[in-house]
């Protein structure tokens, strides 16, 4: 019988070269090895020191030997990860980790150029996102959880693991006679996502033993949602223009409003509202009916202010 590890290598169908994030763990080890047997020759391995705990030149050698034995490529970034204030420190290291993979991949030797870069998240990770979003109010885009597919700058990006479990990725690893390195800040239990992965999963496990794939079905289906958000949103901010005039934006009904209000801020303004924020701009918009009504509100990383018949938006940072 095929493992649900085997099925969906077998499944994955991505450009060549292919490029396969490495960390030295269990998850990323089986991709580049179960990458490596069907593409030989074409596959990549990219690895990231982030700068964080001495174990990291550790990674470093441990990645070296599987790549030395599996004959691929190894580039190594290193990176300063260290969060800034008021960021946490998974966000920093996330950031880091992705700004380099596409550095690689842009200095990365051969032809034709690396275009499509393989992660190793599975069914496990992608229920801590899901749990991390519930924890901290996410609307539908966060609910939606991790994509299987994305494109970014230039870049298309898989993971082709979600739908398999944590344990079945490991199991076939070790089937195979191939070690792994232990990220002892796994078991750090400051990191939330830690103490979901190490208290709640297995609680879900025997409470909920198919929550995997309910909870990947409920992220499909916020998935489906945002895109239709999007859809709409780009259609009122079309209407009510760019920057967002005042009355067109009362001609729509609050969640609307809400709606096209992030996309603009979003995608205008690299910046995204607090809820507490939105509901005061929204509150402020329903009571701008006088030309003499000032709107002027810090929302995201700046602040939302009235301009005649508009809305404009400026960086405080700036300034």
């Amino acid at each position: 019988m095929t493992q649900p590890f085997e099925a969906a290598i077998a499944a994955f169908a991505p450009g060549l070269p292919l490029a396969v994030g490495l960390s030295g763990g269990a998850d990323s080890s089986a991709l580049l090895l179960a990458c490596a047997r069907r593409w030989p020759g074409q596959v990549h391995a990219f690895h990231v020191h982030h700068g964080l705990q001495q174990a990291g030149d550790d990674f470093v050698r441990h990645c070296e030997a599987l790549c030395n034995r599996l004959q691929v490529p190894l580039q190594v970034a290193r990176v300063d990860a260290r969060h800034a204030p008021g960021q946490s420190p998974e966000d920093a290291a996330r950031r880091a980790r992705y700004q380099a993979f596409s550095a690689l991949a842009q200095s990365a030797s051969g032809q034709p150029a690396i275009k499509n870069i393989a992660l190793a998240h599975h069914a496990d990770d992608q229920v801590e996102t899901l749990l991390l979003a519930l924890s901290r109010g996410a609307g539908m885009a966060g609910l939606a959880a991790m994509p299987a597919r994305w494109q970014r700058e230039g870049l298309l990006w898989h993971r082709p693991l979600l739908q398999v479990a944590g344990g079945a990725v490991r199991q076939w690893l070790a089937e195979q006679g191939v070690g792994w390195i232990q990220d002892p800040s796994n078991r750090d239990e400051r990191y939330t996502r830690n103490r979901i992965r190490l208290r709640l999963l297995p609680v879900l496990d025997e409470v909920f033993p198919q929550f995997r794939d309910t909870f990947a079905r409920s992220s499909r289906h916020a998935a489906e949602a945002t895109a239709l958000l999007r859809e709409l949103a780009e259609a009122d901010l079309a209407q009510v223009g760019v920057p967002p005039a005042i009355r067109a934006l009362q001609q729509l009904g609050a969640a609307r409003q809400a709606n096209v209000l992030r996309h603009w801020l979003r995608e205008h303004c690299a910046t995204t509202p607090s809820s507490a924020q939105l509901q005061a701009l929204l509150a402020q918009i329903k009571a701008c009916t006088t030309r003499g009504h000032c709107i002027h509100l810090k929302v995201g990383s700046g602040f939302v202010q009235r301009n005649n018949a508009v809305l404009d938006w400026y960086n405080s940072a700036l300034l």
